[in-house]
């Protein structure tokens, strides 16, 4: 018979799969990264949207083909309902504003996007058809070996992204983080992401058993010069389910020279 697992690595097994259930469960989730069916640059000037094909911002089948319009002049934005459409005129908030304005439709929702001054529709299908043919994630065997402590160096900064759409998104950064891995120091430098750090890297596994343009990892704030990496939690950016994000790239020094095994694998079409 095989020896008892040791209680300690019991609770953390349990911990670990608990954490990625509920990732599992946001991502399958109303609203969640498997309904983004669509992301449509706005030009200066009237937009057309509605579920016409000739629309400037085409909607899902399940909405009226004339929805209404959105008028961008000078970084300012302004939703008017088509006739018979059940939405409020407003003025629009992008995401870049906690309260942003969400408008929705039955089973569809959209909503404004602000990347380096230029302006997008994000659309979301609670219906669509990558959350119904959705077949789970993929993971490396729970390793609590990358569960590692790094050493926090403050060092205010900002970080310049590339993104898979082409634009530029730029971050505050409170500094680096230097670890040890089979005698080697390796350093990661993370963005602040409200109350978290967030980390976008690639290692040696991009491209072969993960997704090949970065992972993300969360963790909190630095306690007593210190934080907490645990790549048993390292996940899919948004990227891998849909077309319609702008996931950030890693910058150079979130390249490493390292196979991280552990954490989420490719997913379905990036296999």
């Amino acid at each position: 018979m095989p020896a008892a697992m040791p209680a300690a690595e019991t609770a953390y097994q349990r911990e670990i799969a608990k954490w990625r259930a509920d990732r599992e469960s946001r991502l399958k989730a109303d609203d969640g990264w498997l309904t983004v069916v669509g992301l449509h640059w706005l030009k200066e000037g009237e937009s057309q949207l509605g579920s016409d094909s000739r629309a400037d911002v085409p909607l899902p089948a399940s909405v009226p083909p004339r929805v209404g319009t959105i008028t961008l002049r000078k970084g300012k934005l302004h939703f008017k309902p088509a006739t018979g459409v059940h939405l409020q005129e407003t003025d629009l908030k992008t995401d870049s504003m906690p309260d942003y304005t969400k408008l929705t439709l039955g089973r569809v929702m959209f909503y404004v996007i602000e990347r380096e001054n230029k302006f997008a529709v994000r659309v979301k299908d609670n219906d669509s058809e990558s959350r119904n043919k959705f077949t789970g994630l993929s993971w490396y065997s729970v390793d609590p070996s990358w569960k590692i402590k790094a050493k926090f160096i403050p060092a205010p900064h900002t970080v310049t992204f590339d993104t898979e759409v082409g634009v530029r998104e730029r971050d505050e950064s409170p500094g680096y983080v230097t670890f040890t891995r089979g005698g080697q120091e390796y350093r990661l430098e993370p963005i602040k992401d409200d109350d978290d750090l967030m980390f976008v890297f690639r290692d040696q596994t991009s491209g072969k058993t993960t997704y090949g343009a970065s992972r993300f990892l969360y963790t909190g704030m630095p306690k007593n010069g210190f934080v907490d990496l645990d790549f048993n939690k390292a996940e899919n950016p948004p990227c891998a389910f849909t077309d319609y994000a702008t996931c950030p790239l890693p910058p150079p020094q979130n390249r490493l020279k390292l196979a991280v095994t552990a954490g989420e694998q490719k997913y379905g079409r990036n296999r």
